[in-house]
């Protein structure tokens, strides 16, 4: 963990440990940076699509194609 000073808004620190549900700020910021940070990573990925960096079926790579090959059968 880093202990640090941060100027935050004191309305938008309590109505995010409000709304989380968190009992501390720091767990309410540290909540928040996670979220965050799971979003943007989300957005990279879905980046990639069409980006030509990987190629093949992902339903023959998961065997969905052969399951529902059988299902039609």
């Amino acid at each position: 963990m880093k202990r640090t000073n941060l100027v935050l808004d004191e309305k938008l620190l309590e109505l995010a440990r409000r709304l989380s549900g968190e009992k501390t700020y720091s767990r309410a910021v540290q909540r928040a940076l996670e979220e965050l940070i799971r979003r943007i990573q989300a957005r990279q990925i879905l980046d990639l699509a069409g980006s030509g960096l990987w190629e093949g079926s992902l339903p023959e790579m998961r065997g969905d194609a052969a399951s529902s090959r059988r299902r039609t059968r």
